[in-house]
């Protein structure tokens, strides 16, 4: 079995479209993080209430590392973010949130496609 960090390191960063990830319980707990992602735990509740109820956050933002990205998608799939270049997408499963993150050189798409494959494999197996 893997362990949540690998999930984050092997099938998120390694893809080159996620430059930072992040796994947390639907709690807000941290699972797992990319290192020097820093991520405060009022920004992870955040981002778990958010992707609890994605309705909180359309027309508004929610802020990562300090920097306030705006909302362009929320629903019970996914939630995607931007500031300028950079975006990211969150997922949300039975048990846990994934944050995936993105650089200036990758398509959002890319980035989004990434995350929405992991998560669907973690429903898949129950997770």
């Amino acid at each position: 079995k893997m362990s949540w960090q690998a999930y984050v390191d092997d099938q998120m960063v390694a893809t080159g479209f996620v430059d930072k990830g992040a796994i947390f319980g639907v709690d807000g707990s941290q699972w797992a993080i990319t290192p020097g992602f820093a991520i405060s735990p009022e920004e992870a509740a955040a981002i778990t209430t958010a992707a609890n109820t994605p309705s909180t956050v359309l027309g508004g933002g929610l802020t990562l590392q300090g920097h306030k990205y705006m909302i362009l998608r929320a629903d019970d799939s996914a939630i995607y973010g931007r500031k300028g270049n950079l975006g990211f997408c969150v997922v949300k499963t039975n048990q846990a949130v994934l944050l995936g993150h993105f650089g200036e050189n990758v398509q959002p798409g890319q980035c989004n496609v990434v995350v929405e494959k992991l998560g669907d494999y973690l429903k898949e197996n129950g997770y």
